[in-house]
């Protein structure tokens, strides 16, 4: 598999924090159990592109070459915000594809209005043509309405984000045994697993049920490297009801994690990953003297002052 990199212009133009840091941390929970503990902190890549967003993003826009890009997500997707993000900074227009048309009739969140305010152009869809987003029926249908645009998947997984994700297993190279990151729609996985060396390994921890996202990282690495590539498997017993759902269990162990470490922990994806990294060191799942690196891939969102927003 060859080096796949974005272009010096574009890393000029976004300025990203490369190789993002990688900080051990001193957790009794992981220790006592002759476990070393680091995080990856990719939520410092980039203030508008944070964490895996950049990764999966930087190639993708390169394609696009400045053309319109239509991509989809739900009302409080990271991935819609991180678009609008890049179509502000790198001036090209964006358009997102919002579950629930519902919400056009309601004031925008401040997730949406963040992306509003960053020059997105929203449409809301129902639920039941969003499942089918990815019919020629529905994209023709967006086509005729949007003109000429370049459409990324939901969470902009595909080929090229894997292959922009490979660049995270390779900054961990020699560095850490396991390597593992939350997964909503599996491109981090798939390239990060392909970035690592021979030795090391992956670890997904799903945020969303379903059991597809194996097949899903799969497909993903098929296209984007030809065939399976790397050592990777998926912990999926730590989602905790669904996409964006929580317990006061999960709560807790977030607010604790935070006092021990002085880290603020973003409670969709990030919490999920280290309460079951927790809970497997607990079991025995990691030989002593593994070296155990999370990806940090996002912080807490702050409060966006632009909420009144309009569309």
């Amino acid at each position: 598999m060859g080096r796949v990199t974005p272009s010096a212009d574009l890393s000029r133009a976004l300025r990203p924090r490369l190789p993002s840091p990688l900080q051990e941390v001193r957790d009794e929970r992981f220790a006592r159990h002759g476990v070393r503990l680091f995080l990856k902190r990719d939520d410092l890549i980039h203030p508008d592109l944070p964490g895996n967003k950049w990764r999966k993003l930087a190639l993708n826009l390169e394609a696009a070459a400045g053309r319109t890009v239509l991509t989809f997500g739900g009302a409080y997707s990271n991935h819609l915000r991180a678009t609008a993000a890049a179509g502000r900074l790198l001036g090209f227009p964006t358009v997102g594809v919002v579950r629930g048309d519902e919400l056009a009739r309601r004031p925008l969140n401040p997730s949406l209005a963040r992306c509003a305010a960053d020059g997105m152009r929203l449409h809301f869809v129902d639920r039941t043509t969003y499942r089918a987003k990815a019919s020629s029926e529905v994209l023709e249908g967006l086509l005729g309405l949007f003109g000429d645009v370049v459409v990324l998947p939901e969470g902009g997984s595909n080929a090229l984000a894997a292959q922009g994700c490979t660049a995270l297993g390779r900054e961990v190279a020699g560095e850490v045994d396991v390597a593992a990151v939350a997964c909503g729609t599996g491109g981090t996985l798939a390239g990060l697993a392909a970035g690592l060396d021979p030795g090391q390994r992956a670890l997904g921890v799903p945020v969303v049920g379903g059991g597809f996202l194996g097949e899903e990282v799969a497909r993903l690495q098929r296209e984007a490297f030809g065939g399976p590539a790397g050592d990777w498997s998926l912990e999926e017993r730590f989602t905790f009801g669904g996409y964006a759902r929580t317990t006061p269990e999960l709560a807790a162990f977030a607010d604790g994690f935070e006092d021990r470490h002085g880290l603020p922990v973003e409670r969709v994806y990030v919490a999920k990953l280290l309460f079951a990294l927790t809970a497997r060191a607990e079991e025995g799942a990691f030989a002593p003297g593994t070296r155990l690196a999370a990806v940090i891939t996002g912080a807490p969102d702050a409060p966006l002052q632009e909420s009144s927003v309009s569309r």
